[in-house]
């Protein structure tokens, strides 16, 4: 992470930045988050993190519902979920509302 770069918590409320969309290549058979002049594949987990994305709830309480939901340690889902965020906000893909 460099100096400009936001700091990405559990309490972060994030959502996709203007102009970027999740996109479907069925050419490639892939998922690839869009982004203007940028483009990143992304697995099934990827896309349910970025499906939830919605601006309203923490990166915690995704977390929580993503543990309830898979039956899974929710620490290792906020780890999980925080670390691919960041990656997102290092590409500049998402924008934080606070």
């Amino acid at each position: 992470m460099t100096a400009d770069q936001p700091m990405i918590s559990g309490s972060s409320v994030v959502k996709l930045a203007r102009g970027v969309r999740l996109h479907e290549d069925t050419v490639r058979g892939q998922t690839v988050l869009l982004a203007p002049e940028r483009a990143m594949a992304v697995d099934d987990i990827a896309v349910a993190i970025v499906q939830a994305l919605d601006g309203e709830r923490t990166l915690d309480d995704i977390a929580a519902g993503f543990a309830e939901k898979f039956d899974a340690p929710v620490a290792e889902i906020a780890g999980d979920v925080t670390a691919f965020v960041q990656e997102l906000s290092v590409r500049r893909m998402l924008e934080i509302v606070q």
